[in-house]
């Protein structure tokens, strides 16, 4: 049995509250099924007592919403870093859609937390408050909204010409989260490639509105 480590000192909480989150996300991605993520094995694997994770989670559902959270975080500096350096707004969009999928698949479990089951009742399964202020004030909805926004500036559209920005944001998370979501649950169906699914998510809700191709030509990655 592995030793249970000393009780932390004053000032290590923090530390010690990162370790366990680490811990759950590690197991988490190792099994793939939240279910199989018990407190005690998270305990273990950090080696302290579940009380010492009481400190700092109120419950299992307050420490994976804690652990998703840090996804959610990761996936917002993974669309930033897929969308670095590409000054078509068109082309950069699409990149942060292919990221997005991608990550998505590759936090299956995490993502199905935040994003597929029912917040807010618990059915028999878990329920994970992550409300709908959280989501529209959050970096990775801000950065995409953002995203649209320079697609529709370089179309020189204003004023009544210019479509909702808000609108097209959601619709896009839409399409991105309906390919992630229908992979993992349909993994053997004969998915196109990523970026074919995205591309064509795009077309529709965009690409009447970017700038004509010759205006574009300068704009492509650096």
């Amino acid at each position: 049995m592995k030793a249970t480590r000393p009780r932390a000192r004053r000032g290590e909480g923090e530390k010690l509250r990162e370790e366990i989150l680490a811990a759950a996300a590690s197991l988490l991605a190792r099994t793939g099924d939240e279910a199989a993520v018990s407190i005690r094995a998270i305990a273990e694997a950090v080696g302290v007592s579940a009380p010492s994770i009481y400190r700092h989670f109120a419950d299992k559902d307050a420490l994976m919403m804690a652990v998703c959270e840090q996804v959610f975080e990761r996936l917002d500096d993974t669309l930033e870093a897929a969308a670095a350096g590409i000054d078509d707004p068109l082309e950069a969009l699409q990149a942060r859609g292919e990221a997005y999928v991608r990550f998505g698949l590759e936090h299956t479990e995490s993502y199905r937390l935040l994003f597929m089951v029912q917040h807010g009742h618990r059915d028999g399964d878990a329920a994970y408050d992550l409300g709908a202020e959280e989501l529209a004030g959050s970096r990775a909805f801000g950065h995409l909204r953002e995203a649209v926004e320079r697609v529709l500036d370089a179309a020189g559209l204003q004023g009544a010409d210019r479509p909702d920005g808000h609108a097209i944001t959601c619709a896009m998370w839409t399409g991105v989260h309906g390919i992630v979501a229908l992979r993992i649950s349909f993994p053997d169906f004969p998915w196109p490639d990523v970026a074919q699914q995205v591309a064509l998510v795009c077309d529709p809700g965009l690409r009447r509105h970017a700038p004509p191709a010759e205006r574009r030509d300068g704009r492509r990655r650096r």
